[in-house]
């Protein structure tokens, strides 16, 4: 099979070949396998594999370095060269052979064989068990490589040194409470990559590390380092790893597919290839049918391993709008503009939406029935900070990878207002980041029609403008109001209808409903909820078969709702005030009157925050 173009490896290669920078960090998906061709065949292979055999040219000499592990050259000849190069700069290696001749004891040549500025076995075998030694050799391996003497370098080749595990070499924190061996690193590296003639000269470095937020930022702001992101594979880069996995398999073997090859890779959009392949070798020794549910299963399981569990949740709701009792007007939009907008892969297409409205509103419910009319699965977004020092960071970019991986993918986040912080002054730095880097992926257009974020909030004023602004979660703005006039005698018929026996005074449900109506004035969704569920534990403790609208009644007078109806009206009020829908709003408001309407909700907040509601 033919190679596979991988983008980071165009961009590092652009990178290097132009001089724009000596030192590059590889972030992202490092650890994961990426397909390498040879003459006879091809397999998938580890990242550092795959750059030595792509880098592997005429001309250039790798180094391979392993956290607590040696410095590896490709062959012996790549160890020679680099050994006649270290001879050259510390001690003529003919000068080390004439005083070994000239040496008469054996304590003088034992010490002419151990000198380091003779030996450089020996100072290989001293990295291997001191990182930070491995760093300082490394640097002066660069040294060797660019000097010359008499119009002759010292090494013909240009060195490309691949460092593993850089994130604990040069660990993030402050310089002050970093140990002496850690800021001992971060000086080596420092002085290495900003030397003017290793910036200058034709050697370079490749630092491997999950995310730059791992890395000392000493290091990562330094304009001479460039990072290059390794992305999840896309779906050109899975339909190949299944067809060659496929291929490998003895006729018996093959894979059996619901569908076809292209629809599995498809499905598998946020998989790893590590992942992939144990969901293949797991259906070939089974010698199973691979269902739909098998790949979705792997790939929630895959996520929130990625994520943890307390991260993200997956939820694939079985309600539609038809289970949704009320909001007859919202539920029509929801049809006709806001379900189609998110099916949307064009312009068109919703980048997100943010629900407000009143707690106890129903908004929550009212969201995942439009998941469930979408058929999807929902990505529940519940807590992304981090209690470790560097940790949200990194959570954001694992998050920002599986998300750009996905084809589709709809992301929930309830309490939205305490999930995404203020960026004012004043705010933590890691609180203020963390908005603005969920900000830029809400308006990134390579995830436009593929990515739509529904922000649901009770207290939609706290959050982020820069989030309410139009091209993010602000395109739209929908309030989820309590139900009046046919929307609350539809919960009213919905709340009675479980337990509702008719006698001679009340003969209907809609009688019922005509009577019980003046009684619930102020109720909500959640309200109507709760006493529906008195009402069915009433009757069944009656043990009568149900109630009549007199006994109804009696349970109904007896309820009080809590006392929450100031707080209730300020979250109402913000809700009306940011809707970005005339349509939406209560008594059909003319465009013209919009702004005196918004006036008088204005002034309706400030009256109740002078009352301390807030």
């Amino acid at each position: 099979m033919r190679d596979l173009a991988y983008a980071f490896l165009t961009d590092a290669g652009r990178i290097i070949n132009s001089g724009q920078s000596r030192s590059l960090i590889l972030t992202g998906n490092i650890t994961d396998l990426f397909y390498s061709s040879s003459e006879e065949s091809g397999e998938y292979v580890p990242l550092v594999e795959l750059l030595v055999n792509r880098w592997s040219v005429k001309g250039s000499l790798l180094v391979i370095y392993e956290l607590n592990g040696p410095i590896r050259f490709l062959d012996k000849a790549d160890a020679r060269k680099m050994k006649d190069a270290w001879g050259k700069l510390h001690k003529d290696e003919n000068q080390r052979a004439i005083d070994l001749a000239l040496a008469r004891t054996r304590k003088r040549i034992a010490e002419l064989k151990q000198d380091p500025l003779y030996s450089f076995d020996e100072c290989l075998k001293k990295a291997k068990g001191s990182p930070t030694y491995a760093l300082e050799l490394l640097r002066q391996m660069c040294l060797c490589s660019r000097l010359s003497r008499d119009g002759v370098p010292f090494l013909w080749e240009d060195l490309v040194i691949i460092i593993e595990g850089a994130d604990f070499l040069i660990p993030e924190g402050e310089i002050g409470r970093l140990s002496d061996v850690d800021r001992q690193r971060v000086g080596i590296c420092r002085d290495w990559f900003a030397d003017p003639g290793f910036v200058n000269g034709r050697d370079t470095v490749v630092l491997l590390a999950e995310s730059m937020s791992l890395l000392n930022s000493k290091i990562t702001r330094m304009p001479q380092v460039l990072d290059v992101e390794v992305t999840a594979p896309d779906q050109e880069h899975r339909v190949h790893l299944i067809r060659w996995f496929n291929r490998q398999l003895p006729a018996e073997k093959k894979l059996k597919l619901w569908d076809s090859q292209e629809t599995l890779a498809r499905m598998t959009a946020g998989l790893s290839s590590h992942a992939l392949l144990q969901l293949l070798r797991h259906a070939a020794h089974a010698d199973a049918r691979l269902t739909p549910a098998d790949v979705i299963a792997k790939v929630e399981v895959y996520i929130q391993d990625q994520l943890g569990e307390d991260v993200v949740e997956f939820k694939k709701p079985e309600h539609t709008l038809e289970d949704v009792v009320g909001f007859r007007n919202l539920k029509q939009f929801m049809k006709r503009e806001f379900i189609p907008r998110i099916r949307s892969t064009g312009k068109s297409a919703l980048p997100g939406a943010v629900v407000g409205g009143p707690i106890g509103a129903g908004k929550s419910f009212l969201l995942e029935a439009v998941a469930g009319e979408l058929g999807v699965v929902v990505l529940v977004l519940r807590n992304i900070r981090s209690k470790w020092f560097g940790g949200t960071d990194v959570l954001f970019e694992r998050l920002r990878r599986i998300i750009r991986a996905l084809d589709k993918s709809l992301i929930f986040v309830d309490e939205a207002d305490t999930q995404f912080g203020p960026v004012a002054e004043g705010t933590h730095a890691t609180e203020r980041r963390l908005t603005g880097k969920i900000q830029a992926m809400m308006s990134d257009t390579a995830l436009r029609g593929r990515t739509s974020w529904l922000l649901i909030t009770a207290r939609i004023h706290l959050l982020s403008p820069d989030i309410r602004r139009p091209g993010r979660a602000g395109s739209l703005v929908l309030p989820v109001l309590d139900p009046h006039g046919e929307d609350r005698d539809d919960f009213i018929a919905w709340m009675i209808r479980p337990v509702f026996k008719k006698d001679e005074s009340c003969a209907s449900v809609k009688e019922a409903v005509r009577r019980l109506a003046p009684r619930v004035e102020g109720y909500y969704a959640a309200a109507f909820a709760e006493l529906r569920s008195d009402l069915v534990a009433a009757a069944e403790l009656r043990k009568s078969g149900g109630l009549t609208a007199a006994e109804i009644e009696v349970v109904v007078e007896d309820h009080i709702p809590p006392a929450v109806e100031a707080t209730r009206r300020y979250q109402e009020l913000q809700a009306l005030v940011n809707c970005t829908r005339l349509s939406l709003l209560p008594g059909a408001t003319k465009r013209t009157e919009i702004e005196a309407k918004r006036n008088e909700w204005r002034r309706q907040i400030l009256a109740l925050e002078a009352e301390g509601v807030r």
